[in-house]
C-alpha cells in the first residue's frame, strides 16, 4: 500500500510534528528587508555560516584546523516536485492527501544567526512575522513554528509574548545547547578553561540563567516547547572528511543532553503540566536514557550512597582481612598514616565529593521511589523519522523499565535530503506494523494520540479551526474522563 492507501484505512488522522520547509532566499530576504530593514535582512547567513565556511575550505585546510565536514547536497533536487513542495506551502497543502498527512507542524531549515545580540533578536522577530505570513492561508492543515531565542530568559519571554499575542502562533522552536564562552584569563578563568573553548548551556542544569520563568510563561501561554538541537561538529563528530560520520546520531546526542538536564534539574517535577519535545533524534536514545536514569538512581540516590560512603567502611576489619588474605605488605600500608592508601580508606576521611553541599544527584527531582520515574519522564516526547526502525523501541513495554511506553511522535522530516520521496513517508512508518513489530494501536499513538497530547494538553485550542479539530477534541475529552475515573 502507498501512503494515501494507508491513510484511507486508518480510523484516525495522521499528524506530522516535524515537517520542514525551505525558504526561497531572495524572496525571504526581500520581505525581511521590508519588515525590518536591510541590515536585518543581511543577518540571514545561517545556512552559509554553518556549512559554507567549512565547505569552501580545501580538505587539507579542514584537516589542519580540525573543522568538521558539514555536508553537501542536503535538500531534494532530483525530485523537482518535492523540491518545489518544500518551498511552496500552496503546493504542499494541495499534496497532503497524496502524502497521507492530515496536519503538519512546519519547521524552518535556516534562519538568522549573524550579527550582534540586538540584530539577532530583530532578525528572529522579522523571521517569525515572515513565517506567520507564509503559512497564513493554510492554517487548517499547516502550522509554522516560531523561533524563540534563549540567550537569556528575558529575551525568550519577550518573544513568546509577541508571537502568541501579536502573531497568534502556537508552536515554538527553542534554542538549546547555547554556546557560552568560558571566562578569559583576564576575567578570572585559567588557561585550561580557555583552551576548551565554549561550553554548552543545556537550560535545565548548571545553566548560566534561571529559566524557570520561561517555563512558567510557556504554561501561562499554552506553549509546549520543542527543541531541534544539533550536535554535528561537536566533540567526536568532527571528522574533516566524512559528513555521514558527523551526522549519524547528532540530533540524538543533543536531544539527550537537553532532556537529561531538564529531568535531573527537576524541571518536570516543578512544572508537571509542561511538555517538551526533542525532534529528529528518534526514540532509541530516549529508551536508553530512561533506563540509565533509573539505574543510576538505584545506586546514586541519597540512601544508596551510604553503600559507597567512606565513613561506613570498617577499617579494622579490612586490616584484619588483609593480614590473613592479602599479599605481603598490604596490611602495613593500610595502617601507615603517611601512605595515600591509608588516607583513601580511613573512615574518618571523606574526600572526593568536590565540595558539593548536596551529594544526591537527583535531589531536584524529589524522587520518593522508582515509581516516580514514569510520571516525571512522561512530559518528554521524541520526534521519530519514518524510516527509523528503532521507533519500535518506544513502544516495547516488555523491555523498557516499569513497563513504560515512551512518547514517540511521527516526524517526517520532509524537505530534507533523507526523504527521497515525500509520498513514501507514511508508507515507511507503517512498515513496522506490516512487519509485526508495532501494533495498530501503537501506530495510532505514534501518529495521532501522542502528537495531540503533546501539542494540546497545555493548549486545548491548539487544533481549533483545523481539519483534525473534532478528533483531537474527542481524544482530549476521553483522556480527561479516564484521568477523572
Amino acid at each position: 500500500m502507498n501512503s494515501q492507501e494507508i491513510r484511507s484505512k486508518l480510523s484516525h488522522p495522521v499528524i506530522d510534528s516535524d515537517a520542514h520547509w525551505l525558504s526561497f532566499g531572495p524572496q525571504m530576504k526581500e520581505r525581511i528587508e521590508q519588515i525590518a530593514g536591510r541590515k536585518v535582512a543581511e543577518a540571514f547567513t545561517g545556512f552559509d555560516e554553518l556549512i559554507g565556511g567549512p565547505m569552501r575550505m580545501t580538505p587539507e585546510e579542514r584537516r589542519f584546523k580540525r573543522v568538521a565536514h558539514m555536508g553537501f547536497w542536503q535538500v531534494p533536487m532530483g525530485n523537482t516536485r518535492d523540491r518545489a513542495t518544500a518551498m511552496m506551502p500552496k503546493l504542499l497543502y494541495e499534496r497532503l492527501d497524496e502524502l497521507g498527512l492530515d496536519f503538519c507542524v512546519m519547521y524552518p531549515t535556516d534562519g538568522p544567526t549573524g550579527g550582534d545580540k540586538e540584530l539577532r533578536l530583530k532578525a528572529m522577530r522579522a523571521f517569525n512575522i515572515y513565517s506567520a505570513e507564509h503559512f497564513a492561508d493554510f492554517s487548517d492543515r499547516l502550522r509554522p513554528v516560531a523561533v524563540i531565542p534563549t540567550g537569556t530568559p528575558e529575551e525568550a519571554i519577550e518573544e513568546l509574548e509577541y508571537v502568541t499575542k501579536e502573531l497568534g502562533m502556537t508552536a515554538t522552536l527553542f534554542g538549546a545547547m547555547m554556546p557560552r564562552q568560558a571566562p578569559s584569563v583576564e576575567d578570572g578563568g585559567d588557561e585550561a578553561s580557555v583552551r576548551l573553548g565554549p561550553w554548552y548551556d543545556v537550560l535545565g542544569l548548571d545553566s548560566e540563567h534561571d529559566y524557570d520563568p520561561v517555563w512558567q510563561k510557556c504554561i501561562d501561554l499554552g506553549i509546549s516547547p520543542t527543541f531541534h538541537s544539533s550536535g554535528r561538529g561537536f566533540g567526536f563528530r568532527r571528522s574533516p572528511s566524512n559528513f555521514t560520520y558527523n551526522h549519524i546520531g547528532h540530533f540524538a546526542s543533543a536531544g539527550e543532553a537537553v532532556c537529561k538536564a531538564l529531568f535531573i534539574g527537576g524541571v518536570t517535577r516543578r512544572f508537571p503540566d509542561l511538555n517538551f519535545a526533542f525532534l529528529e533524534g528518534g526514540a532509541h536514545y530516549a529508551c536508553q536514557l530512561y533506563s540509565d536514569l533509573i539505574g543510576h538512581w538505584n545506586v546514586r540516590n541519597a540512601k544508596a550512597l551510604e553503600v559507597v560512603n567512606p565513613a561506613n567502611m570498617d577499617h579494622a576489619m579490612l586490616v584484619e582481612l588483609a593480614q590473613e588474605y592479602g599479599p605481603p605488605g598490604m596490611a602495613e600500608l593500610m595502617t601507615n598514616r603517611d601512605a595515600a592508601l591509608f588516607a583513601s580508606m580511613n573512615a574518618a576521611v571523606s574526600l572526593g565529593t568536590g565540595g558539593e553541599p548536596n551529594l544526591d544527584d537527583f535531589a531536584a527531582c524529589k524522587i520518593q521511589g522508582v515509581e516516580d520515574f514514569p510520571t516525571l519522564f512522561n512530559n518528554f516526547y521524541f520526534g521519530c523519522e519514518a524510516d527509523d526502525r528503532m521507533n519500535a523501541s518506544a513502544f516495547n513495554d516488555s523491555v523498557n523499565p516499569l513497563g513504560t511506553k515512551l512518547n514517540a511522535i511521527f516526524s517526517s522530516d520532509i524537505g530534507h535530503f533523507d526523504v527521497a520521496d515525500m509520498g513514501e513517508v507514511l508508507e515507511e512508518a507503517y512498515e513496522l506494523v506490516d512487519d509485526g513489530v508495532v501494533s495498530e494501536e501503537d501506530f495510532r499513538r505514534f501518529t495521532f494520540t501522542n502528537p495531540v497530547n503533546f501539542w494540546a494538553k497545555g493548549n486545548p485550542d491548539f487544533f481549533k479551526g483545523t481539519v483534525v479539530e473534532q478528533q483531537a477534541a474527542e481524544l482530549l475529552s476521553s483522556d480527561l474522563e479516564v484521568s477523572a475515573g
